[in-house]
């Protein structure tokens, strides 16, 4: 998951707790395996290694692009899966060098969602073009694996994977979890701990988190967020620092964050329209840019 990960248990005797434990690194390790864009042996890998032609794919992953190709429809085409290719062009490890206009203008062409050929169950990936699904597989392994512990065991649960999180209900003592909301501090070093400015009280459902604190640079004065928009493959302008959403489910939670912080100044305007419960740090004004 290329993050802390942590489950929080209550009531449990060492035996179920290590039990417990085991069963949500297998089911975090399982998903990272079928899904990480870093494994070359990922189904992921597989379906890029296609070479344009149709491969079938099991229940899991049809869903998985349903709910991408949803999200692409409903977001306009801000929320697009193929967009991974332009890390060819961005890079955020601290080079802090702004790539060339034609540069973005080569890659635009291998991103697309409609670009793909997805008639379920069958999907063909264009050679050239990528399906990156990390905007959704973190959340998703979130909801799976607290399922699993939920069938496993009775005591109250908490899974965290990098800071998106959900609860089986209220501790034991019938008193919800607290759940700090760091700050998204630009200045913060790599490494060092964010301190939390808002403690929320968790009963039940998901909170995820979206925002590039920590995935940004700053260029001939501008600042440059790894936000991007897959139509101009330049950052998004005016997006949030963090955006944090609360929502029965991890995964439902992680897309409105993400959906929200594409949708740049208008971020809280947008979630205000969804209705969703949240919390969006100070935008981006000045230092944005685009292409």
């Amino acid at each position: 998951m290329a993050s802390p990960c942590e489950v929080l248990l209550e009531g449990a005797d060492g035996h179920m707790a290590r039990h417990l434990s085991g069963l949500a690194q297998a089911e975090a390790l399982r998903i990272e395996a079928r899904y990480s864009r870093y494994r070359s042996d990922s189904l992921v890998a597989q379906w890029h290694a296609s070479q344009g032609q149709p491969v079938e794919l099991d229940g899991e992953s049809a869903r998985l692009l349903d709910i991408a190709e949803r999200c692409h429809a409903l977001s306009a085409g801000l929320f697009d899966i193929t967009s991974g290719v332009l890390r060819a062009a961005w890079r955020f490890d601290g080079s802090q060098q702004a790539p060339e206009p034609a540069q973005i203008a080569a890659l635009l062409p291998r991103v697309g969602f409609d670009k793909l050929r997805w008639q379920p169950p069958w999907l063909s990936v264009p050679q050239g073009m990528e399906v990156d699904l990390g905007g959704l597989a973190k959340e998703y392994a979130v909801d799976r694996t607290l399922a699993l512990l939920r069938q496993a065991c009775a005591c109250p649960v908490l899974v965290n994977f990098g800071g998106d999180l959900a609860v089986s209900g209220p501790r034991a003592d019938g008193e919800p979890w607290q759940v700090g909301i760091a700050a998204a501090s630009p200045a913060a070093a790599p490494g060092v701990a964010d301190t939390a400015t808002t403690v929320l009280a968790l009963r039940s459902g998901a909170l995820a988190t979206s925002g590039d604190a920590h995935r940004h640079f700053t260029h001939a004065g501008r600042r440059y967020s790894h936000i991007l928009n897959p139509r101009t493959g330049w950052p998004v302008e005016g997006a949030p620092r963090a955006v944090t959403v609360a929502a029965p489910t991890c995964t439902e939670a992680g897309l409105l964050a993400t959906l929200a912080l594409l949708q740049g100044h208008h971020a809280q305007a947008w979630l205000q329209a969804q209705g969703a419960t949240h919390w969006v740090s100070e935008p981006v004004t000045e230092e944005s840019t685009t292409g």
